[in-house]
This record gives C-alpha cells, sequence and structure tokens, in this order.
C-alpha cells in the first residue's frame, strides 16, 4: 500500500515538472539567441580588448564586486505594410495615413430622434493606442454613442460567378466593447448608389462581422436573397456558432475575421483563420432560401366534436364508503410527551431590560415606546418556555380529495392538424450563391464603446492570396503581441494580485506534492539486522546466503595478512600433531556446515 501512495506522488511530481518545462524551454530561446547577439557585439567592439586588460589589472577588486543583472530586451519585429499579390478587388491596409478613397457619410437615419439621427461619429487612420508594430496604422471609430457610417469603391464589382467569394479584415476593440457592432456590409451595385448618402437601410449583398450588446455576442453573415417570383429581398441569417465566441470581444487583441462562400452554395467563418461556422447556404440559413412545398389551408378549420384528449375519467367509478375527504393532513402526537423542565409560565421573548428610550422620543408622534424584544435568558438552560404544544405528525387516515381513476379515451381522434394544400409562393433556387454584385463595402455602425481598430481589409476570389496577406498584416501583427506578452509566470502573479485567494491554489498545487514526496520518501524506517533476522526465524521464507559470503571475505583476509618471509616459513613449519589437530577440527565445521545446509529451514537463495 505505501508503494502505491509513493507511486501516485511521485507521478503527480513528474506531471507537475512536465508542466513547468515548456515554460523553461519558451525563456531559453530567447535568451539564448539574446546572448548570441550580445557576444557577436562584444567581438566586433574594438574597446573591447582593452577593456579585458583592464579588468585583469583590477583582478581581486572585480571578484568581490557582485555581477550586474542585465535585463534581456524584448525581442521587436519589424513592420512592414502588407503588399496584395494575386488577383484581388480590394486591398487597403491605412499605412498611407490618410482616408483618400473613403467617403464619409452626411447623411441622417430615418425613424430617429434629431438629436441622434445624424452619421456624424468621428473616424480617424491611426495606430493602435498600445501599438506593438511602430508605424501599422488602420481605422479607428473614435466617437460613442453615434452613428458611424464610411465606405469605399472595390477596384472592380464582384460577380458571383465560378470563382468563390474571399472577404477579411481585422478588428481590435482596444477599449473592450458594452454594445456595438464592427460588421462589414457589401454595397449591392445598383444605379443609384451614392456613398455619400450611405445609411442603414442602403441595399447590401452581404453583412458580415462581430456584433455584441449585454451578454449575446455574435458573429453575424447575413445576405440578401431575391424571390425569383415577386423580386422582394429577404435577408437570410446563418445558423449561430457553437463556439464559444467570448474571448475575442474582451481580450483587446487583434483578431481575423474571414468568410468564405464557395460556388457550391458552402459557407465558411473564421476568426484568426480557425473555422467557428461552416454549413450550407440551402440548408443552415434562417429562414430557408426555399419555401416548402406544401403549408397548413388555412380555410381549414377543427370540427366542434373533434375529440383530442387521449385520456378521460372512468365515468363508471365511485367513490368508496370509508373514503374520508375532510380528514386533516396532519394531527397532533398524541404519544408526545412534554419535557421535564418546560416552562410554561415564562415568555420565549422578553424586553430588553438594559434597553433605555430614546431622549427624542415623542408618544404623541411615534405611539407608546416599547423596549426591543431579547430571548428569554431563563429558557436557556430549559428544553422550552410559554405553552407546551404537541407536535405535528402525518395522518394515517389522510387520503384527500377522491378522484375518479383515468382510462382510455374510446372517442380519442388525435391532435387536429389542417390539411396541406400546394404553397402558391413555393420556388425552388438550387444557386443561392448567385447573389446580387456588390461594387462597395462599408462600415455602418452604432457603438457605445469608441476606439475600434479596423485594419487590413482584403476582397479577393483566390484563397491563396487571402492567406498571403493575412501572413503579412494580421500574422506579423500577432506575433508582436504574442512577443510583448508576459511568461506563465508572471501571468500567474498578476493573476494572483488581482485574486489573493489564487495564492492556496498554488501552495496546494507545488508545495503540498513536494511535502508529500518528502515524508513518504525519506522519513522510512530502517530495519536493523537483528530485527530482519529475528523476522526470518519467524517465518520459513528463503534468506540470502550470507554466511558462505562471510566465510569467503575471512578468507581473502587472512591470505592478505599472511606475512612472509623467514617469520612466515617458521610458523608454517608446524609439527604433524597440530597440523592433524587442525584437520580434524576443520573437518567438524564443515560437517555442521552441510548438517545446516541442506535443512529446509536454512535454505537460503545464493546471489548470481
Amino acid at each position: 500500500m505505501d508503494q502505491k501512495i509513493r507511486f501516485l506522488v511521485l507521478l503527480a511530481a513528474g506531471l507537475l515538472c512536465l508542466n513547468l518545462i515548456p515554460i523553461c524551454w519558451a525563456e531559453d530561446p530567447v535568451e539564448d539567441v539574446l546572448q548570441e547577439d550580445l557576444d557577436v557585439e562584444d567581438e566586433l567592439d574594438p574597446g573591447f580588448v582593452g577593456a579585458e586588460e583592464d579588468e585583469e589589472l583590477e583582478g581581486d577588486l572585480q571578484d568581490e564586486a557582485p555581477p550586474t543583472p542585465k535585463t534581456p530586451p524584448v525581442p521587436k519585429v519589424t513592420y512592414k505594410a502588407p503588399e496584395p499579390m494575386g488577383e484581388h478587388y480590394m486591398a487597403e491596409s491605412f499605412d498611407r495615413g490618410t482616408l483618400d478613397g473613403w467617403v464619409m457619410s452626411s447623411a441622417k437615419k430615418e425613424d430617429a430622434d434629431e438629436d441622434i439621427a445624424k452619421y456624424d461619429g468621428k473616424w480617424a487612420v491611426e495606430e493602435m493606442k498600445d501599438s506593438k508594430l511602430p508605424g501599422d496604422k488602420g481605422l479607428v471609430l473614435k466617437s460613442r454613442a453615434k452613428h458611424h457610417a464610411i465606405s469605399t469603391l472595390l477596384l472592380r464589382p464582384f460577380t458571383f460567378t465560378t470563382k468563390p467569394l474571399i472577404v477579411q479584415y481585422e478588428v481590435s476593440f482596444q477599449s473592450g466593447i458594452d454594445c456595438g457592432g464592427a460588421y462589414v456590409k457589401l454595397l449591392s451595385q445598383t444605379p443609384d448608389l451614392d456613398l455619400d448618402q450611405f445609411v442603414d437601410r442602403t441595399p447590401y449583398t452581404i453583412m458580415f462581422g462581430p456584433d455584441k450588446c449585454g451578454e449575446d455576442y455574435k458573429l453575424h453573415f447575413i445576405f440578401r436573397h431575391k424571390n425569383p417570383k415577386t423580386g422582394e429581398y429577404e435577408e437570410k441569417h446563418a445558423k449561430k456558432p457553437d463556439a464559444d465566441l467570448r474571448t475575442y470581444y474582451t481580450d483587446k487583441k487583434t483578431h481575423l475575421y474571414t468568410l468564405v462562400l464557395n460556388p457550391d452554395n458552402t459557407f465558411e467563418v473564421l476568426v484568426d483563420q480557425t473555422v467557428v461556422n461552416s454549413g450550407s447556404l440551402l440548408s443552415d440559413m434562417t429562414p430557408p432560401v426555399n419555401p416548402p412545398a406544401e403549408i397548413e389551408d388555412p380555410e381549414d378549420h377543427k370540427p366542434e366534436d373533434w375529440d383530442e384528449r387521449p385520456k378521460i375519467q372512468d365515468p363508471t367509478a365511485t367513490k368508496p364508503d370509508d373514503w374520508d375527504e375532510d380528514a386533516a393532513a396532519q394531527i397532533p402526537d398524541e404519544a408526545a410527551v412534554k419535557p421535564d423542565g418546560w416552562l410554561d409560565e415564562e415568555p420565549e421573548y422578553i424586553g430588553d431590560p438594559a434597553a433605555v428610550r430614546p431622549d427624542d422620543w415623542d408618544e404623541d408622534m411615534d405611539g407608546e415606546w416599547e423596549a426591543p424584544q431579547i430571548p428569554n435568558p431563563a429558557c436557556e438552560a430549559a428544553p422550552g418556555c410559554g405553552t407546551w404544544k404537541r407536535p405535528m405528525i402525518d395522518n394515517p387516515n389522510y387520503k384527500g380529495k377522491w378522484k375518479p381513476p383515468m382510462i382510455d379515451n374510446p372517442n380519442y381522434q388525435g391532435i387536429w392538424k389542417p390539411r396541406k394544400i400546394p404553397n402558391p409562393a413555393y420556388f425552388e433556387d438550387l444557386q443561392p450563391f448567385k447573389m446580387t454584385p456588390f461594387s462597395a463595402v462599408g462600415l455602418e455602425l452604432w457603438s457605445m464603446t469608441s476606439d475600434i481598430f479596423f485594419d487590413n481589409f482584403m476582397i479577393t476570389d483566390d484563397r491563396n492570396t487571402a492567406d498571403r496577406w493575412a501572413n503579412d498584416g494580421w500574422g506579423l501583427k500577432k506575433a508582436a503581441e504574442s512577443a510583448a506578452e508576459p511568461g506563465l509566470a508572471t501571468q500567474m502573479l498578476n493573476a494572483a494580485e488581482e485574486r489573493p485567494w489564487l495564492w492556496v491554489v498554488y501552495v496546494l498545487t507545488v508545495a503540498l506534492p513536494l511535502i508529500l514526496i518528502f515524508v513518504f520518501c525519506c522519513t522510512g524506517k530502517k530495519k536493523s539486522a537483528a530485527a530482519s533476522a529475528a523476522e526470518y526465524k519467524k517465518t520459513d521464507e528463503a534468506q540470502p546466503d550470507v554466511k558462505e559470503e562471510e566465510e569467503e571475505e575471512e578468507a581473502e583476509e587472512a591470505e592478505e595478512a599472511e606475512p612472509s618471509g623467514p617469520a612466515a616459513e617458521e610458523k608454517n613449519e608446524d609439527s604433524p600433531a597440530e597440523k592433524e589437530e587442525d584437520q580434524e577440527v576443520a573437518a567438524d565445521e564443515k560437517l555442521e556446515d552441510d548438517v545446516l545446509r541442506r535443512s529446509p529451514r536454512n535454505r537460503r537463495v545464493r546471489r548470481d
């Protein structure tokens, strides 16, 4: 049992060490690279040799002085503006520092109060507040509690034919997000499209991006489908992602949002190049693209005699004569006896004798003053005070109100449903991917939080082009943010500063296994030789052949200690009688040893 416990403790300690190894490995490469750079700079420094000679002259003084610790600098990632490589319809990084080509709306929102109806929210091109890449600029929503609208034309309109559509851009909620969106609209190509009058009702083909209000975290993918029969447009919403989106809104990092639409009517929604939602335009949109072929007849009504009750009360059942509906559910326990020492005359609560009426108490206004009630001290040692009452118990004769038993309804006809008729509005569109062409992209937003950062917009029909653009832009930004992040140990300390109770978790996780290892491994009792021999005497367990090993060791010591020279020769020249006596003693000892070895209680396991 002790060995199992020790094994489990050692296993837990090993797992803990394995968890800490990646932290050391994550820190060592950076230190090695920095040390190599430092060594190269020292070798190239012409004054470094002279400095070494001066240090040698100082000698003992420098040995006594403690070395000055050097903090390695944080690795820096140099920013380079991404350049589109491949076929694309839009590629905007804002690194020029201007809004050239973008149009801010000057329209007013309909059905809104006059003071908030105007699209007067501010936009700016600037770096992030806590930028890890100097020179990297983006489009920033600067105002809060205002309507914002800005848009730009594509290089050429996008037409849905045989190539996919990839929409990609970056968003960073620098100040978090309370209530607002960061989605884009792909504005439909129409003759009357005016970017200066861009509002919420401007026709769009696709709306895509994050949106949040309260605790509802959304990632929209909406497209407007044209009814081939009526020519009207209807919004189709993708199903809600199964992934938890909360982190993307709260970590204040830059995230990459990507929408991929394929000609086979499939779609993918990705965040940071990881799929969070996917499906088909034909089966995973709400409401469905194609209406049902049949609908319920609105003119059909349920007959008055239609019986939908599967069970009814048995009309032939009668209440038993001994059924008492008036019996109480609980009755006093007649077997109960008042405990000895019960104080019937003492009240359970009394007025506080130490209470004093306040000086400002007005009996005309406040009424007659009464001392506050406190538990009666006389009842503390007694089983109870006041009038004793028998405790209540369940009434064995209680049955409640009688009801007839339920039986199957012989007239049951099932749940009524209206009959089906052909849907007059039915149509079948097997190519919903062929949507309305779009020629512009816009941001029409309302937000209660400012400083929403947008960057690196890309619209293309080539997946490789979008991936290269993402790696050159978002990939570089992610690397810079990762390099500036504190290590795991620092994160744990920061978390403990905010939540001190985490120190208890740390102690139980680290210190407790070490203490258990020390207790089980270092405080075991050692058995003495006498105790071990006594234990073997009590059993028939085989013992190691210690005696023969001791005889061999004694023989070797005797050979080493045997003297040489004339004295030894004289000693060896003994009389024949002494030699015969020694031989007889040796024979007797050998016989005794043979007898002991042959005994089944003294059989020993020999060493190999």
